[in-house]
This record gives structure tokens, C-alpha cells and sequence, in this order.
């Protein structure tokens, strides 16, 4: 990277070096390295580099850095580069103007749907070098941005999305406050990072959003801080428990449900509707499109629920049916309708491949309602992890009665999990520590935790050792939820050769 921060020396702009060094600098954003912080190890590790090589591609690149990189990073640049600049190291003309800038607009293009918003924002070096930043945030994705890129074309970009917006009825292109972009785009840049520290995140953004990340969060901060983020398109009140049972009782009586042949299936499908747009999609169980469809049916009820058989059958009729009594309330035109419904027919097949229904694996059907009594069918292994014992006879006890959502049965349950060390002195004390973590697990309270006890599987350990370096961790921190669920990051990175 240092030979490569030559061609800096040779760039005309600071847009230009600030544009390369972000690219560097996503060469390994949202990459994970064992036994430490990526950002720590591979960006300080770089300016520690560049200070000691001392060239001026090497102060540079410092200067770069001291504006684009993490806060860690800036403040040991911006000391380095100082070092530097007073033992006489040259730097380009252009490096006083590093970061510079000021906002001259900020616009917001969304489509008629609500799936997203392409947000841009403009700047500009004391009226020089005009450029826009462009970010997509994707409201089926939870809000989070999942593309970025810098275009010096000002005025042949907003031109053209006006043209667009004006001819399609499909589109919207406005302008909003600067501090209103600023909040919505800090929450989209959040929402990614959160969505790829998970384990075994798939990768859920473009090449181009790493490579502009650094530049982005730099511009980010240059916009006026001070609101709310925009609520996104078609948002309303918050809706209560009552507010939602309303709803389905709306629906379920409207003429777009009179087809519907299960009437106790369509209730539980639309309310199923009902609370992933209430939970999932800030708060609009009556938006519809063609990708939120998609994005329920194979992704997120696959993922999350619990359907009975009639539901499964169901709950694509219903779906359609939701198309068509929530489109009418929203103003959607009859193109975005069809579209939808579209979409549900095409989404239909692969809908009954995507749903794995757990009792096709084998397992006890009444089991499964044990271990998911809420329906939560992310719970699943983490739940079945936790408590083992759940059939069968264990002396004189019937384990298929007890209930492990029942805090009295839990204790018995883990008693039974510990039938060969009944003899230890702190029984009962250690048994309070396994029913903390069983419940935890139970309640994915922290969502780390079962992260780390998977990659604890991932490195050959058993369940019970597992639990135990769980138990000793929790006992350790006692009740500090962040430094919790920091220490267990940390177990989900240790090396295969890490000794416990």
C-alpha cells in the first residue's frame, strides 16, 4: 500500500487522493481477522508503517488518512503527519485542502414502492471541484446502505434523475435538509456495519460501497447534525397490539379476502404480515412491493417462523390477498399492483422449496412446539442446544412433560443434564449459572452469545465445555451488557491453536 500511495504525488485534487486512499482502506472493510479488530491491526498497523518510512507518499497517505480513517486512525496520522511536516518532508500542494469541504445539497430519489432511497449529496472545495456522494439504502434490508459511489458530473446527475422522476410515475426526486441526510445515511452506514459483524454474514453490499466507505463516513461528518432521520416512505403511527388486531379484522372482513378458504390460517398468515411490516419495516404493515414480498416469503418467514401445514398452503393466497387490500390505502397505481402479484406467483414455488419445515428432518412435531412456543424458528438450535433432554424417561421422571419455557422445568431439566456431579459441594450455585446461560440462550439475550458458543463447536469443543467457558465469562463480567457481549466477540474470533 505504501508503493501504491506513490501515485498519490501525482493526483491534481484532494478529491482524487481522498477517493484513492478510501479504496485502499476498503480493502479490508467488513473483513474479520482472528485474534483481533481488522481495522486495528491492518489501519494503525499501516500508519505506524507509513510514519516510520517517512517519503512523502508516505505523509500523504498520512494526511489522507487523518481525515478518512477511523478515529484511532486519524488521531495517530494527523500526530504523524505532523512529525513529519516539521522534519521538512514535502507534500503536494493540494494537501491543505484534504477534507475541506462544504455541503451544497442534498436530495433524496425513492420509489413509489418505499424499498429505498437513493440519497445524494453535494459538496464542494470552497466552490471548487463540485461531487456528489451516492448512497442506496435498501428498506428490505432492514435500512441499511448497501451501495456508494462519488460522481464529479453535479449537475448532469440531479438533472437526470429529475428527468426520470418527471416521466415515471414510479418516482419521486426531492430535496431535504442537509442535517436530514446526514441522520438517515449515519443510521443506513450503522445498520451495514451491524448486518456484516454477524457470524457468517453473507456479503450484503457492492464492491463500490467498500471502496468509497472510509470517503463516505468522512463526507458524512461534514453535513450539519441536529434531526431526526426522515421517516422512510409510506410510514405511519406506531402501531399498538390493538391498532394491529384492527387491521387484520379490516382485512379479513374486506372483499380481497372473501376468496381466502381457510379462515383460521388467514388470520394467523395476516397477522404474520401484519407484524413483520409493524417490526421489520418501520412500521408499515400496509406497504407491499414486488421485493418486500420476495424478501418475506423466502427469506424472512423460512428464517423466522414456524408455520403449521395450513399456514404453509396458505399464506400465499393471503399474501395476494394483502396485495390487494393494502395498494388501494397506499395509491399504488394498477402497474404496481400487477407487478406484486406477480412477483407472489413467481415467489410461490420456490416459497414451498425455501420453508424447511423442521419435522421433515425428523423431528417431533410436538417437540418443536416446545423448544418454539413463540414461533421463533431462529431459535431453534440455540434452544435445542440449551437443554438437550426433552424425551423419553430418566428414572421415574416423563422428560415429554416438561416444559423448558417453564422456569421450574428448566431447573429440572439441567438437574437431570447434571445427573453424574449431584455429589459436588456447589451444586446449586453452579446450576444457577447454567439456567443464566440456558436462559439467555433461550431468549438470545446476547445475540453473541450463541455466536460464540457455535464457534466454539466450529473448534471442536464440547457442550459442556462450551457452557463452561460461557458460565466462567458471565461470572467474570457480571451485569455489564456491553462489556458482555464484547468479551464474547472476542471468543468468536480466538484462534484454531487458542488453548483454554
Amino acid at each position: 500500500m505504501l508503493v501504491a500511495a506513490r501515485e498519490l504525488l501525482a493526483v491534481r485534487t484532494p478529491l482524487d487522493a481522498e477517493l484513492m486512499v478510501s479504496d485502499m482502506l476498503g480493502a479490508w472493510w467488513g473483513r474479520r481477522l482472528r485474534g483481533g479488530d481488522v481495522e486495528q491491526i491492518l489501519g494503525e498497523g499501516l500508519v505506524d508503517y507509513a510514519a516510520k518510512a517517512g517519503t512523502p507518499a508516505a505523509l500523504t497517505l498520512l494526511i489522507s488518512i487523518a481525515y478518512l480513517g477511523t478515529p484511532r486512525q486519524a488521531a495517530k496520522a494527523e500526530g504523524a503527519a505532523l512529525a513529519l511536516m516539521r522534519s521538512g518532508v514535502a507534500r503536494p500542494r493540494w494537501a491543505d485542502r484534504v477534507g475541506a469541504v462544504t455541503p451544497v445539497g442534498c436530495y433524496v430519489s425513492r420509489d413509489i414502492y418505499g424499498d429505498q432511497d437513493t440519497v445524494v449529496c453535494t459538496f464542494a472545495y470552497d466552490g471548487e471541484d463540485p461531487h456528489a456522494l451516492v448512497m442506496v439504502v435498501d428498506y428490505n434490508m432492514g435500512g441499511m446502505a448497501r451501495d456508494a459511489w462519488v460522481s464529479s458530473q453535479v449537475d448532469k446527475l440531479l438533472e437526470q434523475a429529475r428527468t426520470e422522476a418527471a416521466g415515471d410515475p414510479m418516482l419521486r426526486f426531492e430535496e431535504i435538509e442537509p442535517q436530514q441526510a446526514r441522520a438517515l445515511l449515519e443510521f443506513a452506514m450503522k445498520t451495514t456495519k451491524q448486518a456484516h459483524s454477524r457470524r457468517n454474514a453473507p456479503r450484503l453490499v457492492s464492491d463500490s460501497y467498500s471502496a468509497c466507505h472510509a470517503f463516505a463516513r468522512a463526507r458524512i461528518k461534514a453535513l450539519p447534525p441536529g434531526r431526526m432521520r426522515p421517516a422512510p416512505l409510506h410510514a405511519e403511527a406506531p402501531y399498538s397490539r390493538d391498532r394491529r388486531a384492527t387491521l387484520a379484522a379490516e382485512f379479513l372482513a374486506s372483499e380481497a379476502a372473501e376468496t381466502l378458504s381457510d379462515p383460521s390460517a388467514a388470520s394467523r398468515c395476516a397477522d404474520y404480515i401484519i407484524d413483520y411490516g409493524c417490526d421489520q419495516d418501520f412500521g408499515r404493515p400496509l406497504r407491499v412491493s414486488p421485493a418486500k414480498c420476495e424478501t418475506f416469503l423466502l427469506h424472512w418467514l423460512p428464517r423466522k417462523v414456524l408455520l403449521t401445514p395450513e399456514e404453509q398452503d396458505a399464506m400465499p393466497l393471503v399474501l395476494s390477498a394483502w396485495v390487494r387490500f393494502a395498494a388501494p390505502r397506499l395509491g399504488l397505481p394498477e402497474q404496481a399492483v400487477r407487478a406484486t402479484l406477480d412477483a407472489i406467483w413467481d415467489a410461490t414455488a420456490r416459497f414451498a422449496e425455501a420453508y424447511r419445515d423442521p419435522t421433515t428432518f425428523g423431528l417431533d412435531r410436538a417437540l418443536v412446539h416446545r423448544l418454539l412456543p413463540d414461533k421463533d424458528l431462529s431459535a431453534l438450535p440455540r434452544r435445542a442446544f440449551a437443554f438437550p433432554l426433552l424425551q423419553g424417561m430418566h428414572g421415574s421422571i416423563n422428560l415429554d412433560v416438561l416444559d423448558p419455557a417453564d422456569p421450574s422445568d428448566r431447573r429440572v431439566l439441567l438437574k437431570l443434564d447434571h445427573a453424574g456431579e449431584l455429589n459436588r459441594p456447589d451444586l446449586e450455585e453452579h446450576l444457577a449459572w447454567h439456567e443464566e446461560i440456558a436462559t439467555r440462550l433461550w431468549n438470545g439475550d446476547p445475540p453473541q452469545l450463541w455466536e460464540a458458543a457455535q464457534r466454539l463447536m466450529d473448534l471442536g469443543y464440547e457442550r459442556h465445555e462450551i457452557l463452561h467457558i460461557l458460565i466462567e465469562i458471565a461470572e467474570r463480567i457480571g451485569d455489564h451488557p456491553e462489556e458482555l457481549a464484547s468479551a464474547l466477540e472476542d471468543i468468536a474470533d480466538i484462534p484454531d491453536e487458542a488453548a483454554w
